[in-house]
């Protein structure tokens, strides 16, 4: 009911806006949209098979859409190939927003949010208990490097432990692995790489079945609530030519957020169809009982205090007044931060 109240609205407000069928006839019918692995990225499976986007889109007047969906390992990849046109949308993290957004001085922003669940620093090495026990030589894995959620969370991190100036202190320690090659990487009691910032359900799944593995810190710990870990955006030039497709990828979100909350197991059963993910239907389900692990939001999370953390170090040299300046005005009744 929710999502047709937001599709009727929508509809409205298209019509508003003085939408005609002539350039609903310039609208892309072909999109190719990138996610990451994980079931942080569990609404764009539930999208996926249930073509979700391409109904909501025949609502709005485009019928006949095709969505390609691509995954690729970590968010810089995506993040490069947004910028070369080489896809259309991506669903990353907000550190990666940030950065687009800021670098094209606004050209990039964001629709919606899809999921804030927490993201959990692992170790194996029993030495390791709190962020002050990580040494020189301790290599931690994050999927992309300084920009990645996880790597932007450690240098938070960091300051809050050794001080503001310290906050690079552990960029050294970043090694740059996406999540399935990290986790493989963790559970090689001889390998280099000791300890992973992961998402889940890997670390759900390190936490049970490697040796010696223990939590060393939450992403709520340090940002102080949830975090938007996925959220879908594109360049500010596409959602001009394209009205119709950002609509209808914001209610078919809103849609498949209600759909995972309504029908969990068979949510998850879509996600590990698409995804291929080997990981028991039963541990996926058991690991969505912890905190915060159900946090499928469409509105984004915590984005501001990122943010924050950006402009002090420099990595961004704008500082937005709010959420909506890098959110498209059609995500504004979000009620983000």
């Amino acid at each position: 009911m929710f999502a047709k109240q937001i599709l009727s609205a929508m509809l409205v407000a298209t019509c508003g806006l003085g939408i005609t069928p002539a350039i609903h006839a310039q609208q892309k019918t072909e999109i190719s949209i990138t996610r990451q692995p994980g079931i942080l990225y569990m609404a764009t499976h539930v999208m996926e098979k249930q073509h979700l986007i391409e109904k909501q889109a025949a609502k709005l007047g485009v019928p006949g859409m095709k969505i390609n969906w691509i995954t690729f390992s970590g968010g810089g990849a995506q993040t490069d190939a947004l910028l070369s046109g080489g896809v259309d949308v991506v669903n990353t993290g907000v550190g990666n927003l940030l950065l687009l957004w800021d670098r094209t001085r606004g050209g990039v922003k964001g629709i919606i949010s899809t999921s804030a669940q927490p993201v959990v620093l692992l170790s194996r090495d029993p030495r390791i208990h709190t962020i002050k026990d990580f040494g020189p030589n301790d290599k931690i894995a994050v999927p992309t490097i300084r920009v990645s959620t996880q790597a932007i969370l450690l240098q938070m991190a960091a300051a809050q432990a050794y001080g503001p100036d310290q906050w690079s202190k552990l960029d050294v320690n970043t090694v740059q692995l996406g999540h399935p090659d990290a986790a493989a990487a963790l559970a090689n009691p001889r390998g280099e790489v000791t300890s992973h910032f992961s998402a889940p359900p890997f670390f759900a799944y390190e936490l049970k079945n490697v040796k010696g593995v223990h939590v060393v810190l939450r992403s709520p710990d340090i940002i102080g609530g949830p975090l938007s870990q996925g959220q879908f955006f594109t360049t500010t030039k596409f959602a001009e030519a394209n009205p119709i497709v950002i609509e209808a990828i914001k209610a078919a979100t809103l849609e498949a957020i209600d759909f995972i909350h309504k029908d969990t197991p068979a949510a998850v059963e879509m996600y590990r169809e698409i995804s291929k993910d080997k990981t028991s239907s039963a541990d996926i389900l058991e690991a969505l009982k912890q905190p915060g692990m159900m946090d499928y939001i469409a509105a984004p999370q915590g984005t501001m205090k990122f943010a924050a953390h950006l402009y002090k170090i420099g990595t961004i040299k704008t500082m937005p007044k709010a959420w909506t300046d890098y959110y498209l005005p059609t995500s504004r009744n979000l009620n983000g931060s």
